[in-house]
């Protein structure tokens, strides 16, 4: 932290800059599950795996979770998927709010895809006005508890120029 200068026995607030790089949401499954999810969203969603943070006291042989977190690349997105630890900050369960948008040309194929990787389907994909923010609209929700929203562009679009949280 920056020390501020002392000017006549006061201090002067010095003003710190902050810029971010980049947000990367991290969706929290219950241990050991982490591996499991992660796989499950190469599957269902092609996601890449950039990275991997491992437990560093735990061995492969072991039977406790060896990941701690994992970043994966998703649609031009980095998310992050990581492991409950014991002394993590509580975490909302499921229907903690969080939904995330993919955006596709082909919403069937994708809740398709999404489905036969373990995921659920939530209702029937919705059109136009019937959904969230137009277009065309499907929702899973993923086997540890996360609700994808799978939209066409409009919709998606539309979502952000509405202010209308996906």
């Amino acid at each position: 932290m920056a020390q501020p200068e002392i000017h006549n026995g006061g201090a002067e607030k010095a003003e710190v800059v902050v810029s971010f790089t980049a947000v990367k949401p991290q969706l929290v499954v219950e241990a050991p599950k982490a591996s499991e999810a992660v796989q499950f969203y190469k599957e269902a969603f092609g996601a890449v795996e950039t990275g991997r943070t491992t437990h560093p006291k735990r061995k492969a042989e072991q039977e406790l979770p060896q990941i701690i977190s994992a970043q994966l690349q998703l649609a031009g997105s980095t998310i992050l998927v990581s492991d409950l630890a014991d002394d993590s900050a509580p975490v909302k369960g499921v229907g903690s709010g969080l939904s995330l948008c993919l955006e596709t040309q082909d919403v069937e194929a994708a809740v398709a895809k999404a489905v036969a990787a373990g995921a659920v389907a939530e209702g029937e994909i919705a059109e136009s006005d019937g959904a969230c923010c137009g277009g065309r609209v499907g929702k899973v929700k993923d086997p540890y508890g996360f609700v994808w929203m799978i939209c066409s562009p409009s919709a998606a679009a539309k979502c952000g120029d509405a202010g209308v949280e996906a």
